[in-house]
């Protein structure tokens, strides 16, 4: 049989599988793409097929790396703490936060899971692909006690795919890696009431990141993950299962809503309590969080509190093109701070504070031009509203006291899972939106949206995250229902990829992940929701 790996023609012989294949070249390889498509390490190639095997520089094998990881620790749960039950979720310094459930984690417990996660691995057990009988998964997994699995398998009607180990059964709504030997490196932090898992990540090249500790956005991620137990909305299930009734359904939206207004009235407040001392209020954070239709909220609710902000963009302090600051391949850097002009910035927030009239800018990105709106003065009982990407960055406002700044990160958090062992990713959550936004005004394509989400993401990590725990408050703009409504304009976008398009693999993983939710019409989303800026119809679209 003749494929071309890595770039090499060779010939084989019938019936090997990649994982054979990756062991004849040097490397460690935890999954492949064959004619375009991600395979696990278990596919059995055809005649002819192309194959780039993938290590752990490769966002797809880092993702089969981590679900393997989950698999082992619950099965460590599973084996000595036989009525326990682990919960994963997204958490701080790109780990994940694991809790045994309704129980607080000590050192001796941490001590015997990681000591049976090092046994599991190194006697390298191999994992088996099995399909059951659905009723014969369902009393498995009563056996076990993981009901939120048996929750999931109810709205099935046919046979359950899972992986097998050791008589051990689960499923990671991902591929896993062939055996249990090929999870090299990991750590365990106790952070009670549970415990961090760091594993290796793109970002750092395959290695595992050192820990920063992020108190600030850690308490944000619990209130979420209360607010997910208090609403009754944990898992995918239990959000598809609003849908059966209209009325309940209609309650969880204006709870979602609710939550957000609350949030903001509480912002509010914090801001007038200090508002002789504060001048300005930063906004910032990454993609798709919701910044625009959140300042705009936000100045309604200071108005209401007769203080009268004036809302800036530094999206329109961009510099002309041909003064923009350029990347290693030559193309404008627009997620750089020194594409913006700060002087000009600088200029106009002084010249605010010491009462004068400033004449702002705007940047028409369709001629990459830079314009003016017409003259403006801050008055007393007003305050600067500044939104965009570096709002948060010290070196954006060098000459302003830092008692005269409230500093606001806003990011979507969500903290839901498919069920305990499956969270669902805060970064997904946030490409959905801007795949569907971009195509709503920007008539730009969901292959579009997918080539530069490598090129945002490595902008966020250098730009924004740094500066996320100097933040007074962190918003969470995640609605529980949105991917009800998100997941029509989605499918849509992405399903016009092609299939030997480079951005096929991705934007399947995205069809996968939102094809487990049901759907739901936009017309019950408010249209003053942060939820409208990227599916259109908000009333804050001329304001």
């Amino acid at each position: 049989m003749i494929l071309k790996v890595n770039g090499k023609i060779k010939e084989f012989n019938e019936n090997i599988t990649l994982e054979d294949i990756s062991r004849l070249e040097s490397g460690l390889f935890y999954s492949a793409k064959v004619n375009n498509r991600v395979r696990d390490l278990f596919y059995k190639p055809k005649e002819n097929d192309v194959i780039e095997l993938l290590d752990l520089t490769d966002g797809n094998s880092i993702r089969i790396y981590q679900a393997t990881l989950r698999y082992i620790v619950a099965m460590a749960v599973h084996n000595i703490y036989k009525s326990l039950n682990v919960r994963f979720s997204n958490s701080i310094s790109m780990s994940l936060f694991a809790k045994i459930i309704d129980t607080e984690m000590t050192q001796e417990m941490l001590s015997n899971i990681e000591k049976e996660v090092r046994r599991i691995i190194e006697n390298d057990y191999r994992f088996e692909r099995k399909t059951y009988k659905l009723e014969e998964m369902i009393e498995y997994y009563k056996s076990i006690g993981y009901y939120d699995k048996i929750e999931n398998l109810e709205y099935r009607k046919r046979d359950v795919h899972v992986h097998e180990c050791m008589g051990y059964r689960n499923y990671m709504y991902s591929y896993i890696t062939p055996s249990t030997g090929y999870i090299k490196d990991f750590k365990f932090i106790l952070y009670k009431p549970g415990f961090m898992i760091q594993f290796p990540r793109i970002e750092t090249k395959g290695y595992i990141p050192q820990f920063v500790d992020e108190p600030k956005f850690l308490k944000t991620l619990a209130l979420a993950n209360d607010w997910a137990h208090f609403t009754d909305s944990e898992n995918i299930c239990r959000i598809n299962k609003k849908c059966d009734d209209y009325d309940e359904l209609v309650k969880y939206i204006s709870l979602c809503e609710t939550r957000q207004n609350h949030d903001i009235f509480d912002l509010g407040r914090k801001i007038e309590e200090n508002i002789k001392n504060i001048r300005l209020v930063a906004i910032a954070g990454p993609s798709s969080s919701g910044k625009t239709t959140f300042s705009k909220r936000l100045e309604i609710e200071l108005l209401s509190r007769n203080i009268h902000p004036i809302r800036i963009s530094l999206d329109n302090y961009y510099l002309d093109e041909n003064k923009a600051v350029r990347d290693e391949n030559g193309d404008i850097d627009w997620e750089h701070i020194e594409s913006l002009d700060l002087k000009l910035f600088n200029k106009n927030i002084t010249d605010f504070l010491d009462n004068k009239e400033v004449e702002l800018p705007y940047f028409d990105f369709k001629t990459r031009n830079r314009g003016f709106f017409e003259k403006t003065r801050l008055k007393n009982d007003s305050v600067l509203i500044i939104e965009g990407i570096h709002a948060l960055n010290e070196t954006l406002t060098p000459n302003i006291p830092k008692e005269n700044i409230f500093k606001i990160y806003i990011v979507p958090l969500i903290q839901r899972n498919i069920d305990n062992h499956n969270p669902i990713s805060i970064t997904d959550l946030r490409l959905v939106r801007r795949i569907v936004r971009d195509k709503e005004f920007r008539n730009t394509s969901a292959y579009n949206t997918l080539t530069l989400w490598k090129m945002v993401r490595s902008g966020e990590r250098k730009w924004i995250y740094p500066n996320m725990e100097a933040a007074d408050y962190i918003f969470n703009s995640e609605l529980g229902y949105e991917l009800l409504v998100l997941k029509d304009y989605g499918l849509d976008s992405l399903s016009e990829i092609e299939i030997d398009s480079d951005q096929y693999i991705n934007a399947n993983r995205i069809l996968k992940f939102l094809r487990v939710y049901n759907s739901i019409d936009s017309s019950l989303v408010p249209n003053n929701s942060i939820l409208r800026e990227f599916i259109g119809g908000s009333i804050f679209k001329d304001i």
